[in-house]
């Protein structure tokens, strides 16, 4: 099955992307494969404190993923997967598209504040000629109602 695949972060913006893949999918038989990074640098303490923080930083990652698997369940029809790695951000997203050839599409937020887009964003536009899958990037001050009319 064709998923589209998401970052789920929290960011304000991950949101809009997470809508958007979703809507998509269930309009277009798809699934959903929702990716959680824990960045290496959380866990550069002593070995049993790291791997309390791992466990922590887990726990979390479930807990925000329930809250939006439940409305794809509930309002898209849509049954997400949820893939957990640990690493640098764009390396582990590009080794979870090369490991997962059911990925079709990768689905980030773009941020709207003065920073720019994002980190995700800024740096995998700049490999996007070169990358295995197409990138949709979502406005992160897209409006519900104008996700569902363009999805």
């Amino acid at each position: 099955m064709r998923k589209f695949m998401v970052v789920l972060d929290d960011s304000r913006e991950c949101l809009n992307a997470i809508r958007f893949a979703a809507m998509r999918a269930a309009h277009t038989n798809a699934g959903v494969e929702v990716l959680a990074i824990i960045p290496p640098e959380e866990f550069n303490h002593w070995i049993g404190v790291g791997d309390i923080m791992r466990e922590e930083a887990r726990e979390r990652i479930h807990a925000h993923f329930e809250v939006f698997a439940k409305w794809m369940r509930d309002k898209q029809g849509v049954e997400p997967e949820l893939v957990i790695r640990e690493g640098e951000p764009v390396a582990e997203i590009l080794a979870q598209v090369r490991d997962d050839p059911e990925v079709a599409v990768l689905v980030l937020g773009a941020g709207t504040g003065k920073q720019g887009p994002g980190p995700l964003v800024t740096q995998l536009t700049k490999s996007a000629g070169s990358l295995p899958v197409p990138i949709t990037i979502v406005p992160g001050d897209m409006t519900k109602e104008r996700l569902e009319k363009i999805t």
